[in-house]
């Protein structure tokens, strides 16, 4: 049976947003930047698109493209609120609501496609009661299709406030006129490896030989890139209510400014290892493989497997440090990335003889009274005088401790 699946998908969101809680904002041109004074421009609103602000941008180039522009900071926890809104209206029109991020859903249809007129009642129905329920500064374009990739890549063809289907009569017409990059799964680097063998679009992905395509790129990497050639996905749409396993715990930081003393650096490194830390403890899980990505004057990506599993942030650190300390070159430091991966249920472990039981139960403690009176209320010393690195709800929502609370928030 072919499913229907769309994939929303709103438009300039956090700039949508602020326009939309501050109505002096609306019709005006703005970029909304990070939180943590970062200088570059994270969501451009649509007036400000047209002078050629995009995300990415730096805030005084910004300022050169568009001089009448505003620079708002971020604020992530309105525009959850919004999102949570969004989910609910979704959840309306099916069961199967995927999160993929604070701005995007996929919905199956399949199931309930009986009980309307056509999709295009759907779609209409959706953008109308969106607009009633969140109102008309913040629109969405919608993709749909008989897969998630191809039901992704339509959302993004029309926007903003667009409405595409992609059919397997139509897909051919539609990827000759497709950039690679607008294919979710092949970034830029991908994009530059398949350029220096020749290939340029995806007509000519689909015709290049397999197992050169394996040479390059390896054996997971090559099929995934065939199947993005030729439309194939049979990944279902996994409700947002729905229990999974968690396979990885990480996050992303992109400092205030280009870092080079190393002490600042590795506190940072120290406080995004006690709050992955802090979210394994809450699944009940340990890990004992850890993932470093630093990216400055260049590039550093590692990790490193342990002999023994751990939740602790020291733990944690310490490999991160290794690491760290292992990239001699290293001078500076813009965006930070750590993982813990390779994962357990805490219930599994044998405890170690040598090990100070007093050490789990103090971290719990230290949870509970974080957890009741705000996060860092008790902190290391090593980074008191530290900043301190908030949480926030952006990116994909990756980590399950994030959904499982989105998931009980909207239940109450």
């Amino acid at each position: 049976m072919q499913r229907t699946i769309l994939h929303i998908d709103f438009d300039s969101f956090f700039a949508s947003c602020e326009q939309h809680f501050n109505p002096n904002l609306r019709n005006k041109p703005i970029g909304v930047t990070a939180a943590n004074g970062r200088t570059c421009i994270i969501a451009a609103s649509r007036e400000a698109k047209k002078f050629g602000v995009k995300t990415g941008t730096r805030s005084w180039e910004a300022e050169k493209l568009c001089p009448k522009i505003q620079l708002i900071k971020a604020d992530f926890d309105r525009y959850l609120e919004i999102t949570k809104k969004f989910i609910q209206i979704a959840s309306l029109y099916s069961p199967l609501v995927e999160v993929f991020s604070l701005d995007e859903v996929f919905i199956d249809i399949t199931p309930v496609l009986h009980l309307h007129k056509s999709v295009d009642d759907i779609v209409d129905a959706f953008k109308k009661q969106l607009a009633d329920e969140i109102g008309p500064t913040i629109t969405v374009s919608v993709g749909v299709s008989y897969n998630k990739l191809l039901a992704k890549l339509a959302s993004g063809m029309n926007k903003p406030d667009g409405y595409v289907v992609i059919t397997k009569e139509n897909l051919d017409t539609i990827y000759k006129q497709t950039e690679l990059t607008d294919i979710c799964g092949i970034g830029e680097r991908y994009k530059q490896r398949l350029n220096f063998l020749g290939i340029n679009n995806l007509m000519a992905l689909r015709e290049y030989p397999f197992l050169a395509l394996k040479q390059e790129f390896g054996t997971v990497a090559s099929q995934n890139l065939m199947n993005f050639a030729w439309g194939y996905d049979d990944s279902p749409v996994i409700s947002y209510l729905e229990e999974t396993s968690a396979k990885s715990v990480g996050r992303n930081y992109c400092l205030p400014k280009n870092e080079y003393d190393k002490e600042k650096i590795l506190q940072v490194l120290f406080e995004l290892c006690e709050e992955i830390a802090i979210k394994l403890r809450r699944l009940k899980k340990k890990g004992r493989t850890v993932g470093l990505y630093l990216s400055g004057e260049g590039n550093y990506n590692q990790r490193k497997t342990a002999k023994n599993y751990t939740n602790s942030g020291q733990d944690i650190f310490r490999v991160c440090k290794g690491l760290y300390d292992s990239w001699k070159d290293l001078l500076m430091v813009r965006q930070v990335g750590i993982y813990v991966s390779n994962l357990i249920d805490e219930t599994y472990i044998t405890p170690s003889l040598f090990e100070n039981p007093k050490t789990e139960i103090v971290m719990r403690v230290i949870d509970g009274i974080n957890e009741r009176f705000g996060h860092h209320t008790v902190r290391k010393g090593y980074v008191l005088s530290a900043p301190k690195l908030d949480t926030k709800p952006n990116g994909f929502l990756a980590d399950r401790w994030e959904r499982i609370n989105l998931a009980n928030n909207l239940a109450v």
